[in-house]
């Protein structure tokens, strides 16, 4: 009998494929699927007999997904180190320092070797069927990363290598990590994973405690206590509390909250989520938002006195100036437009918000800083600020002269000058912000230097210290500018007299 060629072997392999899914596509559509199940479960624990591998799966989202699996993190920052060399098919994303970060692709294979012992990781996904779907819609896709080895090895795997993959993963992940700056998306859609709960671009404020205006006792004391709160795992799990703890950050508008926020964050190597309360739905969404939320982060809400009506003193006016109208067209027109307004206001509650402070939630995650800001502290419900939610109240105010020579450093790289005793009198008989100072401590032009700027701020105080306290700063103002004259070199006397 004559042999078979390859081409006759391939056309005969085909045609035994096609019988196969024809068959399947037959037993699919008439064979009722309880049935079919029995069979798969059946097949599958008879290969199980059979097969010496064993298969560890780790899932991005576990239950009903609210957070990403720290495993699968650390998994996927184990592999990247081996992907660049072994893996064929990559995904490329913006990193640290603005380089590339590799990472396996969907479906793809890496092998990698543990004393011995060789293993194959995959990374796949499933993406679940159902009447929900849609075009605009489709359903949320799964991802997962399965570890096959040999039985042989089980003990070895399950108690040294998946112990080193979690060690060195979260280590790469420290080494690797960028600092990120976050804010909710309030047109986010709660029933797909595919949707993005937090937008994210990276954080690089320049801002630290070295370059931060404020006193120097209360900037160290403030640093100590970051520190020791960074540092404080044992301890808060020792007192059975949640590691977490709040800031509430308060002072006139101008002295420097959100830049504390940014110092703090360098300061801990931390992300920081900017949470917008009015694009927030109701308390389920608000607690779906902040269980998202990782470790080692600040979550800020920004003037909270104004984000929502959390102290339940302020109203609505637009709608109850509208709810009181009460005669012909105009109550139709004004009862839709009320209605429009009560379905665009936000149903978070303050009671929603403290629950998640220092309630149950508040234990879903950990080294956690809260920060919220306000320019007027006393409009707060006393319950949001109380300590224990809000550990730690820093009064930012109005700029001191030890804060003006760290700012005088920033902007100009003067330690000393002799405008600096005056500007310190006027400091100590007047108020100004910080962000003010600065203004005018920042050369308008390259003709502008030192004594230009510094005498801008002196004119700037006398302006603020006229206004205050009226016709009496005239009668001194000569004072001061003989003083001033007697410190400068003419052509700066002359500018400032005819100033």
């Amino acid at each position: 009998m004559k042999p078979a060629t390859i081409g006759e072997t391939w056309a005969r392999m085909g045609s035994t494929l096609a019988g196969l899914m024809f068959l399947w596509a037959f037993i699919q559509q008439f064979i009722p699927y309880e049935f079919r199940r029995y069979v798969e479960k059946g097949i599958n624990r008879l290969i199980s007999f059979t097969n010496p591998y064993v298969k560890i799966s780790i899932h991005e989202h576990m239950g009903d997904g609210l957070k990403r699996s720290e495993a699968y993190i650390a998994v996927e920052s184990y592999l990247s180190t081996n992907t660049a060399r072994k893996a064929k098919r990559l995904k490329a994303e913006m990193g640290k320092n603005n380089k590339l970060t590799l990472s396996m692709d969907d479906y793809e294979k890496l092998t990698d070797e543990y004393q011995g012992a060789k293993v194959w990781w995959s990374l796949n996904k499933i993406i679940r069927s159902g009447t929900g779907s849609t075009f605009h819609n489709p359903e949320p896709e799964r991802r997962y990363y399965s570890l096959t080895f040999h039985k042989r090895y089980r003990e070895l795997i399950t108690e040294s290598y998946l112990e080193h993959v979690m060690k060195e993963g979260k280590a790469m992940k420290e080494r690797k990590r960028e600092r990120k700056l976050y804010t909710n998306s309030p047109g986010y859609n709660w029933s797909s994973y595919k949707s993005t709960i937090w937008s994210h671009i990276a954080f690089e404020h320049p801002a630290s405690f070295q370059t931060l205006a404020i006193n120097s006792k209360q900037k160290q004391e403030i640093m100590d206590d970051l520190v020791a709160f960074s540092n404080g795992k044992d301890y808060y799990a020792k007192i059975g509390k949640a590691w977490k703890r709040g800031y509430l950050l308060y002072g006139p508008p101008g002295t420097g909250k959100s830049t504390m926020i940014a110092a703090m964050a360098k300061l801990l190597d931390y992300d920081v989520y900017d949470l917008e309360l009015t694009a927030v739905k109701d308390n389920t969404e608000l607690r779906k938002l902040l269980v998202e939320v990782t470790n080692k982060s600040i979550l800020v809400i920004e003037d909270i006195d104004c984000s929502l009506d959390l102290t339940g003193q302020r109203k609505n006016d637009k709608a109850e100036r509208l709810t009181e109208a009460n005669v012909g067209e105009e109550k139709k027109s004004n009862d839709k437009e009320v209605k429009e307004l009560k379905t665009n206001i936000s149903k978070v509650t303050l009671s929603g918000l403290l629950n998640f402070i220092d309630g149950l939630w508040s234990s879903c995650g950990e080294e956690r800083l809260i920060v919220f800001t306000t320019n007027y502290v006393g409009k707060l419900d006393p319950a949001l600020i109380r300590r224990g939610r809000m550990d730690k109240h820093i009064k930012l105010s109005y700029c001191s002269f030890d804060a003006f020579k760290v700012l005088a450093k920033n902007y100009m790289g003067l330690e000393s000058h002799p405008l600096f005793d005056c500007i310190q009198q006027l400091m100590n008989e007047t108020k100004m912000t910080p962000a003010d100072v600065a203004e005018n401590l920042m050369p308008k032009s390259v003709c502008n230097d030192a004594e230009t700027c510094l005498l801008n701020l002196i004119q700037a105080l006398q302006e603020v210290k006229e206004e205050i306290e009226g016709p009496k700063v005239k009668e001194n103002q000569e004072v001061i500018v003989n003083d001033i004259s007697a410190k400068l070199n003419p052509s700066q006397t002359s500018k400032l007299v005819d100033d």
